[in-house]
């Protein structure tokens, strides 16, 4: 069964109350409420927003003698809530309970609504003393606002001579911000917390780096395998904490990069592959609330099948446990997939692939949607924007990487993929195009695309990119929701890259249903401001965009990569021309000069701007003995 609680709607947005109940502070708060709400001889409960379920599915309220739960809404009336068959309001008079329970924050307008029902005598108290820290909150008037509880966790180990590196910017200076903080706290791998700390940025677009060696320094701490909680407060103009995450190794094998973990919980994800022969595949659950995640609670189930084989073992509050799929799953293979059903009780986790010669890679799965229909309307689109929905992805210099692609069902209606295959050079020639057919929900066709390219004579650019499309030539249906994921293997030293994406209509000023997406405005979005973090010597950086387009738009772009120091001061920009349909590969070292980057020094970063077009971008590593790292780059 999966957690009773509202988290996130692609309509409305992301919840305030789930954060502000399941945020660390509170959890000590709330633990001293209920224990004084059971301390009264009889508890009346007002719940006149819903929330109180939420609120039970996290805390325990078994030890508080309810008497009656009073709501506001008429369709609220007769429902059972927490045992209780709900009252109207009106009717909280005749209660004869000792003490009154505003499930609600802001209390003070809804006891003056209700202060003529409440009976003479009666204590009260309401949710308004669960708060986090004044200092915290961004919007004083509306404490659950979205700014207020701009929240993340991520993946933190420190153990074993392997480290995380978490990177961002204050990019909420750019919309005016100052004064900024960010709250931390670390917990280990059982839900213990083994620092609390808060960082006070400065007014500027600074970067941001957080590595957890630097961490078990400044506190004195042995090997951790945890999660790091993160609170942006004073922040202005976007809600997400986005974060790059590079994980790395004394050694130098060991080195991969993944990004934000999605904050809300979602009760399936998609998109975790079966190991190959000689692998192991471990999930990362990292439990975000503060609540028990009972034994069975979380199932998996190889894509396609109705049979989810349980994880029979519980994980405690804000615990990390690694989970190895051929553990509950042990006859999936490469390139079988699985889902993971996980109820709602964690946010977006990471898996990590253990290969041979210690080649261990990290990435993400994502967040299955259960709310899509297939839509009709999408096979007509092509009309008016074209290609519409395309998932673009690079195809690295083939004499030295394979770029391989595996379609992966992210929406539970989608029964079939009908899919095509266009291969780019990068100068935005189309060197093929291949249908591939109605892919089904459980199919195993895994897309070797240095091979296929190879196959039509190879890239004269020696490297381009590829995209995904929709192809209805032989029928079948579409949602919209199109998700694949991208492997990119070192022929040299064995070492690989996972990263994944879902599909967006790209560069056409028609819109539908949102897209194409903007950042900061309404549709189409037609502008470009990527974030590229810079690796720490010895690593080098590289950076892969490309120009997808749903119908032809400018011929080329004007795309500026802007140096930054750690400060947000602007060391140099550079200026360059893609062409449409085509990318562009870089490295750091070989665009901007010795003396800029010494200039730059560490924590320096880049930031992509383009204002005649919409780009999709891609960085990575480049280490020793052949380690890289490659993901996708995100935008503010």
């Amino acid at each position: 069964m999966a957690l009773n609680i509202e988290t996130f709607s692609n309509i409305t947005g992301g919840n305030g109350f789930f954060k502000a109940m399941t945020h660390p502070l509170v959890v000590p708060m709330v633990t001293r409420l209920t224990r004084q709400l059971s301390d009264n001889e009889t508890v009346a409960i007002y719940d006149p927003t819903g929330f109180l379920e939420g609120f039970a599915e996290f805390h325990d309220l078994s030890k508080i003698n309810i008497d009656g739960v009073y709501v506001q809404r008429i369709v609220d009336v007769g429902r059972t809530i927490v045992g209780q068959r709900a009252r109207p309001v009106t009717e909280l008079t005749q209660s004869r309970a000792t003490h009154l329970f505003i499930a609600n924050f802001e209390s003070t307008r809804k006891i003056r609504h209700i202060d003529h029902l409440i009976p003479d005598g009666i204590t009260v108290s309401s949710f308004d003393d669960v708060r986090v820290p004044d200092e915290m909150i961004t919007d004083r008037r509306h404490y659950l606002s979205p700014i207020n509880f701009a929240t993340n966790f991520a993946f933190f180990r420190e153990a074993a001579g392997r480290h995380t590196r978490l990177v961002t910017a204050n990019y909420w200076a750019g919309h005016g911000a100052s004064g900024v903080t960010l709250w931390l706290t670390l917990f280990d791998g059982d839900g213990d917390v083994l620092a609390e700390w808060h960082d006070r940025l400065t007014d500027g677009a600074q970067s941001i780096v957080i590595d957890s060696a630097e961490v078990r320094r400044r506190f004195g701490l042995g090997e951790f395998c945890g999660q790091l909680f993160i609170h942006a407060c004073g922040i202005a103009g976007h809600d997400i904490v986005k974060y790059a995450l590079d994980t790395y190794s004394d050694d130098g094998a060991e080195l991969s990069c993944t990004h934000d973990a999605n904050s809300w919980p979602a009760e399936i994800y998609a998109g975790l592959p079966a190991p190959r022969y000689g692998e192991q595949v471990s999930i990362w659950v990292q439990n975000t609330h503060p609540s028990e995640i009972p034994a069975g609670a979380i199932g998996f189930n190889s894509m396609g099948s109705t049979e989810i084989a349980k994880f029979d073992q519980s994980i405690a509050p804000f615990a990390t446990a690694e989970i190895d799929v051929s553990s509950v799953l042990p006859d999936v293979a490469w390139p079988q997939q699985i889902e993971v059903r996980a109820g709602k009780y964690f946010a977006r986790p990471r898996y990590e692939i253990f290969g041979p010669a210690d080649r261990h890679r990290i990435s993400h799965i994502n967040v299955e949607r259960t709310d899509l229909k297939v839509d009709p309307s999408i096979p007509e689109l092509s009309k008016h924007i074209g290609k519409g929905h395309l998932l673009p992805a690079p195809i690295l210099p083939m004499d030295r990487w394979r770029s391989i692609a595996l379609p992966t069902p992210m929406a539970t209606c989608q029964t079939e993929l009908p899919l095509a295959l266009i291969i780019f050079d990068a100068s935005g020639r189309e060197i093929a195009r291949e249908a591939l057919g109605r892919l089904s929900r459980d199919h195993r066709r895994v897309i070797d695309v240095t091979a296929f390219a190879d196959d039509w004579g190879g890239l004269p650019s020696g490297y381009g990119h590829f995209e995904l499309v929709y192809d209805f030539s032989d029928g079948g249906g579409a949602d919209g929701w199109l998700h694949a994921l991208f492997r990119y293997e070192d022929n040299e030293s064995g070492h690989g890259a996972d990263t994944s994406f879902g599909a967006h209509v790209f560069n056409t000023v028609l819109t539908y249903k949102g897209e194409p997406q903007s950042y900061i405005a309404e549709p189409p979005g037609l502008t470009t401001r990527l974030f590229l973090r810079l690796g720490q010597l010895p690593l080098d950086t590289m950076c892969h965009l490309i120009y997808p387009a749903s119908t032809p738009w400018h011929e080329r772009s004007s795309t500026e990569y802007v140096l930054f120091d750690g400060t947000g001061t602007e060391i140099n920009h550079w200026t360059v021309e893609i062409p449409c349909g085509g990318s562009h590969l870089w490295r750091y070292r070989n665009v901007f000069s010795d003396a800029e980057r010494d200039r730059a020094g560490d924590g320096a970063y880049i930031v992509v701007r383009d204002s005649t077009c919409r780009l999709f971008g891609y960085h990575g590593l480049l280490g020793e003995a052949g380690a890289f790292s490659f993901d996708h780059m995100f935008g503010f």
